[in-house]
């Protein structure tokens, strides 16, 4: 085919043969992206989920004006600096109780690729080695290598498959199927592997599938009984997005392993860390070079991005921020009551902040026809909604009005006729 080159950009999860031409911003401002033609365009998805209290959000644009003036970058073996020093702290009051070291990285795939590591880390370090991962049908912790293998097998990953290690799956709790998952979980957890790696609450880019807090407690519960360490990914998750800080708290139940990221500097700019158990820690520690953890990147730890970090975790002591996080939730519930009688439309849903239906085709799932018609639909309208296939889905900024939903719920009611 003829291919129309645009720009030397090659843009994620895009297909150019479809989407030729990107758009342009220029600026964002609380809810809002202001486009290079002049248009403004609610940002309806947090940006692919990091936005939390807005774009260029005051304080925190304050502290990284400030920490770029002061250090930029240093090297963050065999040093730290204050900024760092300051987010772990503030992390381990935030995260469940029982959480005792903090390791930084730069994004969620990374933060799940070193929470891997530190469980495999701590079985070969005590002369036990495990190497098998379990995981839950149709999830997605990420897009390096070992994010991708604990991920669900599929149009994501299918070029890549040779690369791919082998893991353990159970089926999603789908409603009145939550048993046989727990049972799939405990057969294979009687084997002994390595780990349990699972989206709290929610299953993201799998579709914003949803179940019940009860059932995490049980899975948790089922990998203490087997000695299994339990990794809750919360990269989307966190932040108030399941209507409490973290999705483990509705649960009542602390991760041996936990991963945060995507709104942990508020949006600001890219930042992640894996909070692990002091054992696992423990088995890393030694006179023995050889039992070290090695991973790293250049930037891990970047003083800037810990100092947007530190401005995002100061506003969530602020008991006005889980205020606004209630009050959007609510909004969320009221702006769905019409679709659960509307037949266009089904499995109609809510989790906190998060609300997803589907549009009822007959080609459903992520390579839906319908899905570039609602994507380009929902541009023209305004609105940067980026459906899964079929399933649209609603994470906005906790800056959000009453008008703005009213006018994406609109459209989401018109585009059930395209």
């Amino acid at each position: 085919m003829t291919r129309r080159k645009t720009s030397p950009i090659w843009h994620p999860f895009t297909q150019h043969a479809l989407q030729p031409d990107m758009v342009k911003i220029e600026r964002g401002e609380g809810a809002y992206l202001f486009a290079a033609d002049g248009r403004r365009i609610i940002d309806a998805i947090s940006s692919w989920w990091v936005v939390t209290h807005g774009h260029c959000h005051p304080p925190i644009v304050r502290a990284i004006q400030q920490q770029a003036e002061q250090l930029n970058q240093i090297i963050f073996a065999g040093h730290t600096h204050e900024p760092a020093e300051q987010v772990a702290s503030a992390m381990l009051k935030l995260a469940p109780r029982g959480l005792d070291y903090v390791f930084f990285s730069d994004s969620g795939s990374t933060s799940v690729e070193v929470a891997l590591k530190m469980a495999l880390g701590y079985w070969h370090n005590i002369g036990e080695p495990r190497s098998r991962i379990v995981v839950m049908q149709h999830s997605y912790h990420g897009d390096t290598i070992g994010a991708m293998s604990v991920g669900a097998r599929g149009v994501f990953n299918a070029a890549y498959g040779p690369l791919l290690f082998d893991v353990a799956t159970v089926p999603f709790p789908s409603e009145g199927q939550e048993r046989e998952t727990l049972d799939a979980l405990e057969a294979v957890c009687r084997d002994k592997p390595a780990a349990f790696i699972v989206e709290p609450l929610i299953l993201g880019a799998g579709g914003m599938l949803m179940y019940p807090a009860w059932v995490l407690k049980e899975m948790k519960r089922i990998c203490e009984a087997f000695g299994v360490w339990f990794i809750a990914d919360e990269v989307m998750t966190g932040w108030g997005r399941t209507g409490t800080l973290f999705a483990c708290e509705q649960a009542d139940v602390t991760p041996d392993i936990a991963c945060y990221s995507k709104g942990l500097t508020g949006g600001a700019l890219p930042l992640a860390v894996t909070l692990c158990r002091e054992e696992i820690f423990e088995a890393h520690f030694s006179q023995d070079r050889s039992r070290t953890f090695f991973h790293s990147s250049s930037y891990t730890a970047n003083p800037i991005a810990c100092a947007a970090a530190k401005a995002n975790l100061d506003l969530w002591n602020d008991p006005a921020v889980a205020g606004r996080v209630a009050a959007v939730a609510t909004m969320q519930e009221k702006a769905l009551t019409p679709f659960r009688a509307d037949d266009r439309f089904k499995n109609v849903r809510r989790t906190g902040t998060i609300t997803a239906l589907e549009l009822d085709v007959r080609d459903g799932g992520y390579l839906a026809g319908i899905g570039p018609k609602l994507l380009a639909f929902f541009g023209n309208r305004g609105l940067l909604l980026r459906p899964l296939g079929n399933t649209i889905y609603v994470m906005p900024p906790y800056c959000v009005t009453q008008a703005d939903l009213d006018e994406i719920y609109a459209a989401i009611v018109e585009a059930a006729d395209l």
